[in-house]
């Protein structure tokens, strides 16, 4: 082969040359180089001008690609944007964004092994409810569920029905409210500039989704309540119950000039307004109570939420200094004024708030040793009852952790709600207000529209319902309640020295048989009905049900817990009015 003769060299050159020239011309060049605080060039910023974050993640300190990666040095947008993450939170990619060295290294290790990133808590209570577990302690999450896609009945259920809330979940994944929902570190440090203002703030998590412009969202460090309402308004919906919403039946009453009510909770899920708890009334925010190892996790993988829970009300409530919290740390936003008064100092606004003590006549009363707080102060809580869940392998519904279509399709009902007067149960040794935990009604449906198989499960569970009230309950809502006490609406008396009971509720007929009756934790002999949510809690025994009832004959005559009858109550002592051997009516 001849070689190419110089003419034709120059020629091919000056070719190269010229295209180089012409794509040079083509391309997009910035103006100048933007060169961040920290002396790194971010090209980023010659096409994101109009961003305006928070101050702590300002562009002209860490630019984009410190969170959003990519390639922070190319000029076209293809190759700038290749590798780009659009959520920096996400757990699948924190490693690499906000917890990398010099930023939340720390926080990483700690967060994915919370109880909102591992969902173990929930995972191994339905596994145990069902019966496909020993007990309630087995070590899952959501996290192994991803990777390994293993399933069951329960895990069916939980994928479906549940996998809403944990912070695995990738936000902007699903429409509207439960797209906004989830993202790791963005699930509870993002909040929306352009956010709706409303009388109430809460107000806006009914809100996400409805905005037209999309503009970059602030991270936080105070997270406001309304963040933490994204999830917790569900299950124990205490997040919703704290700032007074309580999740009603679905009639949508009362009707507004002829139409079903306007106010709906995501899922068009009607609601009432009571009264909020006392807290949010002063103007506290979730995380002025809640502890950051509370929220975020300590690093340990905690079974349930009450190894993870370190405040407590006698923490701020006492007749003493304030103390440390169960797990011996001292609170950062608690201190003491020149006066000498105790307060605590709102995270979100510096609001001071006086820490009361105890009402020494009511709190501190003898007989009261053994009630939480939540017990007495709590003035009502969410009830929902006989949970009918049903599968049929005739269709699909969409697995929230895959984001695809699987077999069997769920349909979830209850009997009824309620929300007054809390039932009272025991854990350890404490008294504590009780709800339905999981009362599931369980109905199986083949391929060919026939019965699989059904099952029972009826669980009540210890809750904190985050309703707290000044004023604590009156003595016969407790004394005279068969409600409260355990024993269901009804009437109890007492008859040949016994006590004696007759409920309003007598079960449902179901596939697997009568239920118990659904507000029944107890008989009145103490035998439990319904299973409760941990081994060491319990309705109220024999004793303890005769013993509290027996206070309630005695309410009509001596009404107040100041009454000489009550500074050393005797239980054995009789009655000329009630007790029957002395002549009384005995009810």
């Amino acid at each position: 082969m001849k070689p190419l003769s110089s003419r034709w060299t120059v020629l091919i050159l000056l070719l190269i040359v010229l295209a180089l020239v012409i794509r040079e011309n083509l391309s997009r060049r910035p103006a100048r180089l933007h060169t961040l605080v920290n002396g790194n060039v971010e090209m980023c910023l010659a096409c994101h001008k109009d961003e305006k974050l928070d101050a702590g993640h300002g562009a002209e300190l860490l630019g984009c690609s410190s969170c959003h990666l990519g390639d922070a040095l190319a000029t076209d947008k293809t190759k700038a944007h290749k590798g780009i993450v659009k959520n920096p939170g996400d757990l699948r990619v924190v490693e690499k964004t906000c917890g990398v060295e010099g930023c939340h290294a720390q926080d990483v290790k700690k967060v994915k092994n919370s109880l909102m990133a591992t969902n173990r808590g929930i995972l191994a209570t339905l596994r145990y409810y069902w019966g496909e577990a020993p007990d309630q302690n087995g070590d899952f999450s959501v996290e192994e569920l991803l990777k390994t896609g293993e399933t069951s009945l329960a895990i069916d259920y939980y994928r479906k029905l549940c996998a809403t809330c944990h912070l695995w979940k990738q936000k902007g994944d699903m429409e509207g409210f439960f797209g906004e929902k989830g993202g790791g570190c963005t699930a509870c440090h993002f909040v929306r500039p352009q956010a709706p203002t409303a009388e109430r703030p809460w107000e806006t998590f009914l809100r996400f989704g409805k905005e037209k412009k999309k503009a970059h969202p602030h991270i936080v460090k105070k997270v406001p309540t309304e963040s933490c309402l994204r999830c917790h308004n569900r299950s124990g919906r205490v997040g919703t119950s704290y700032v007074g919403v309580y999740e009603g039946e679905n009639y949508g009453t009362p009707y507004e000039k002829g139409e079903r009510s306007q106010k709906r909770l995501p899922g068009d899920r009607f609601y009432l307004e009571l009264a909020d708890d006392i807290h949010h009334k002063q103007g506290m925010a979730c995380i002025d109570c809640h502890t950051r190892d509370e929220v975020m996790g300590d690093g340990e993988r905690h079974a349930h939420y009450e190894e993870a829970l370190e405040i407590s009300c006698e923490l701020c409530h006492t007749s003493g200094k304030p103390g440390l919290t169960r797990k011996k740390k001292e609170l950062n936003n608690l201190r003491q004024e020149a006066d000498g008064r105790h307060v605590l100092v709102g995270k979100l606004d510096g609001k001071l708030h006086p820490l009361n003590p105890p009402k020494k006549e009511a709190c501190e009363y003898p007989g009261h040793k053994r009630l939480s707080c939540a017990s007495c102060h709590s003035s009502w809580i969410p009830q929902c009852y006989g949970c009918h869940a049903k599968r049929d392998l005739r269709d699909t519904h969409l697995d929230k952790l895959t984001g695809e279509e699987s077999k069997g399709w769920w349909e979830e009902g209850r009997s009824y709600l309620r929300y007054e007067r809390p039932m009272l149960g025991v854990w350890k040794d404490k008294v504590v207000t009780v709800t339905p935990g999981c009362q599931d009604i369980v109905t199986l449906i083949d391929e060919k529209g026939e019965s699989a198989g059904s099952f029972n499960s009826f669980t009540m569970a210890a809750l904190s319902p985050h309703t707290t009230q000044k004023a604590g309950r009156a003595c016969a809502d407790c004394h005279t309640s068969t409600k409260t006490v355990g024993l269901g609406e009804g009437k109890a008396w007492k008859e040949g020295g016994q006590w004696r009971f007759a409920g309003v509720d007598q079960g449902v007929q179901t596939e697997a048989g009568l239920s118990p009756p659904l507000d029944g934790y107890v008989d009145i002999t103490g035998k439990p009905l319904q299973k409760s949510a941990r081994p060491d809690l319990r309705p109220f025994n024999g004793e303890e049900l005769a013993r509290i009832l027996r206070v309630g004959q005695c309410l009509p005559c001596h009404k107040d817990y100041a009454d000489k009858i009550y500074t050393n109550y005797d239980p054995k002592k009789t009655c000329p009015v009630f007790d029957e051997e002395n002549g009384g009516k005995g009810e």
